[in-house]
């Protein structure tokens, strides 16, 4: 993505913001799968799969570890360089291929379409980001019979200040729904929103709300 501004910082640029984030620890997220995907797909048949915004690679090696051919992408290759390692340690590389596209530009993204189940979990950014277009094109991309799996935030954390004018950045099932504008072609299968268990910064246990929207094409 460009993005043309007065002043230029490191988070104009979305290669930047997100290499700089990663570089900075040695690992941004658990390397655990989202709960979601995995009481979404865990008994679907493997097949070919997209991981849109892998990261770090938990949901895509969770996936290769069941079977799948995932292709995950990312922006950062300093992500990617750690979702292939952790492919590596769980002996699935053979199934998983990482490839940096910017999700905003349909011309990086892989052209082996398309999928049996194409995933897009916490695709969320504080960024300038395209998201309902490449929901839209990720669906696109999925294969009749395959299914397109969605999950989000949902809402704010509780115990945190977001004010109003950043809510949007936060999608409901159904706002997803919504936003995603499904054709005939397509059954919804789950569409709702979730409460999750977490520790909150403070140590004590808190609930974040999460949507789920699970789409199969006919």
């Amino acid at each position: 993505m460009t993005h043309e501004h007065t002043h230029t910082t490191v988070h104009d640029d979305p290669t930047t913001f997100w290499e700089e984030r990663y570089a900075g620890r040695t690992g941004i997220w658990s390397g655990d799968p989202n709960r979601a995907l995995v009481d979404e797909a865990a008994d679907l048949p493997p097949g070919r799969a997209l991981d849109l915004g892998c990261g770090e690679g938990g949901d895509a090696v969770w996936l290769a570890g069941r079977g799948w051919t995932v292709t995950g992408v990312d922006l950062s290759p300093t992500a990617l360089a750690r979702a292939a390692a952790a492919a590596r340690d769980a002996g699935v590389a053979d199934r998983l291929r990482c490839e940096v596209a910017d999700l905003a530009d349909a011309s990086t993204w892989p052209d082996e379409a398309p999928y049996d189940l194409v995933t897009a979990c916490f695709l969320q950014t504080p960024l300038e980001f395209p998201r309902v277009e490449v929901l839209r094109r990720a669906a696109e991309r999925t294969a009749p019979g395959g299914r397109l799996v969605v999950v989000a935030h949902a809402a704010p954390p509780p115990w945190s200040d977001v004010p109003p004018e950043r809510h949007d950045e936060f999608h409901p099932a159904e706002r997803e729904l919504a936003d995603l504008a499904l054709g005939e072609e397509w059954v919804v299968e789950v569409a709702e929103d979730r409460e999750r268990e977490v520790t909150r910064p403070d140590g004590e246990a808190g609930v974040l709300l999460d949507s789920v929207v699970v789409a199969r094409r006919r």
